[in-house]
This record gives C-alpha cells, sequence and structure tokens, in this order.
C-alpha cells in the first residue's frame, strides 16, 4: 500500500496578505499551491488535503450582516459559516487540481467531503475566544462591529489592525475518518476537514448540533492524519521555516526539531498563538501518535529537503 500524506493549506493558499480576495486571486493562488502540492504524488504518496478558512469565514460573517440589514435575510450560525466555506474553498481547490492533473496528464479522481469534527461540549474554549477570523479593522470598526453584533475583537500581534475572535474548540473525533482513509487507499485525493471541519458536539441523547466555533485546522489536519494512518503531515504556511526569535535580530531558523525540543519551545512562548503555536502543536501531536515526519514550510518548497522545518520523534 501506498504512503498517505496529508497536506494542510494555509489561508495565504488562497488568498495573500496585500489582495482584497476576488475569485480570480484566489484561483490564481489555488492553481499555484495544487501545482507544488501534485508533485507530491511523484514521491509514492496518496493525498489527503484539508485548508484553512480564517479569511473566507470572516467574509461570510459580513454579508451575514449586511444581507439582514438590508433585505432582513436571517442570519446564518457559525457552523453553517464553516459548512458554507468548506463548500466553496473545496469546489475551488478541486477544480484547480483538476486542471494540473490534466496538463500534467495524470489520471486520478478527486472528492471534496464536508466534513464534521465533533468537540466536547465542556471545552474551556468556549468561555475564552482566541481564534482571529475574517479581516483586519481599525479600533474604531472593531469597536462598533462589537457593539453592532456581540462580536469580541482582539488586536493582531503584529499590529495590522483588529480582527474578531471566536472560540476554538479542541478536535476530537473527524466523523468520515473511515471513508477517507477508504477512498485515499483506493489512489483517490480527498479534500477535507476544510477550516478544520464543522465544529459538532453531542447533546445528552448523543444527537449532533452544531456549535458557535471555529476549529483550528492544524490540530484538526493533525488528528486527521493520525485517524487515517498517514505517514507524514505537511503544514504548508508564507514561511520555508520556523523560526525562534521570529522578526527579531538574532532570529534564527529551524532545520529538525524532536517533539521534546519542540514542545520545549512551545513552552518558552517563541510561537505565537494566532500563528506558528497551533502548527507546532499539531505536529507534535501526529508524532506522538504515531506519525514518522511533520513537515512546515512553504507550498513553492514543499519538497526542497533544505527548506522546511522537521519535526520527528528522536534524531
Amino acid at each position: 500500500m501506498k504512503k498517505i500524506a496529508v497536506v494542510a493549506l494555509g489561508g495565504n493558499a488562497l488568498l495573500r496578505e496585500s489582495e482584497i480576495g476576488t475569485i480570480q486571486q484566489q484561483n490564481k493562488n489555488s492553481h499555484r499551491s495544487c501545482t507544488d502540492i501534485i508533485n507530491l504524488l511523484d514521491s509514492g504518496h496518496e493525498i489527503v488535503i484539508t485548508h484553512g478558512n480564517g479569511p473566507q469565514v470572516g467574509n461570510i460573517f459580513l454579508r451575514n450582516d449586511a444581507g439582514f440589514k438590508e433585505y432582513k435575510i436571517p442570519k446564518m450560525p457559525l457552523d453553517i459559516c464553516v459548512a458554507d466555506s468548506q463548500g466553496g474553498i473545496g469546489y475551488m481547490v478541486e477544480r484547480e487540481l483538476r486542471n494540473v492533473l490534466s496538463e500534467k496528464k495524470i489520471k486520478k479522481d478527486i472528492l471534496t467531503i464536508v466534513s464534521q469534527v465533533v468537540v466536547d461540549k465542556d471545552d474551556p474554549a468556549f468561555l475564552t475566544p482566541t481564534k482571529p477570523v475574517g479581516g483586519y479593522f481599525l479600533k474604531e470598526e472593531a469597536e462598533l462591529l462589537a457593539r453592532n453584533n456581540k462580536w469580541v475583537f482582539k488586536e493582531d500581534s503584529q499590529k495590522r489592525g483588529w480582527r474578531r475572535v471566536v472560540a476554538s474548540p479542541q478536535p476530537k473525533e473527524i466523523l468520515n475518518k473511515k471513508t477517507i482513509k477508504n477512498l485515499v487507499s483506493k489512489g483517490n485525493i480527498v479534500i477535507t476537514a476544510g477550516g478544520g471541519g464543522v465544529p459538532v458536539l453531542r447533546d445528552k441523547d448523543n444527537l449532533l448540533q452544531g456549535v458557535e466555533a471555529v476549529i483550528d485546522k492544524d490540530l484538526a489536519s493533525s488528528l486527521l492524519a493520525s485517524s487515517i494512518g498517514a505517514q507524514k503531515l505537511y503544514i504548508l504556511t508564507d514561511v520555508s521555516k520556523v523560526y525562534i526569535n521570529f522578526n527579531k535580530p538574532n532570529q534564527k531558523a529551524l532545520d529538525t526539531l524532536t517533539i521534546e525540543e519542540a514542545q520545549s519551545y512551545l513552552d518558552n512562548g517563541e510561537f505565537g498563538e494566532g500563528s506558528m503555536a497551533p502548527k507546532i502543536k499539531g505536529a507534535i501531536n501526529f508524532i506522538k501518535n504515531g506519525g514518522e515526519e511533520a513537515i512546515i514550510t512553504d507550498s513553492a518548497k514543499l519538497l526542497d529537503t533544505d527548506s522546511g522545518t522537521k519535526i520527528i520523534s528522536t534524531k
């Protein structure tokens, strides 16, 4: 059986920081990322792709608000917005993957699955929203939106503006993991767990209910990779390596880390909670649960052995 690689696309795979998010921009970025990912097939891996949705689901929130104000269209809850973003982004990625496969004359089927991910109703994350979603606002804009919508905003750690933050509970179970494993083991490319998956919880009758939250994409990708027996987890972002002392005169790129070294840096606060920390946590969880290697890198450096930061069990 071929090995399985789970590839977690960062938000920049579809929407760059300097862009406003037109469909033309997102299509172009998606095509570029898909071209990089398809190269994994040459290394003998079957592929499962996950993706972020922070900018996109934030825009859905704003459309929600504008539609209600102008036309009294009922607002949809956060779990429905996440599902909407999964479907839309999954469609774009699948379409561009098919185009790349066609260009390379590779015959392979692709399936996009809108997946639900179970969280714990008692997760303390519901008491302290931390997950940033949507665009950046001036402080005055954020205060107005907070008053009108009962949202919570926090200033970005890099002083780029204020962003809405929502609860980000820990993912506990990928509901369709068996189907995903079956599909990828038969040679299909699967796109799933977009935006961390649609957050659901089980009520007292064991029935599923949607919940107002966004699951971290990297933690969900790690859980998915472990659940389907993947050997590698690629977490793609906008830097080619992980750094300590990031953006300081003494910043240092990291090449290979054991999970103990990665945990030590994490405990010392080297990685920002809204950026690199979830990636490191996801990588550590994956290796602890039997994964061979987690790689954090830029999509353009996916197969470059000199780029990326690798997290492994022992050196």
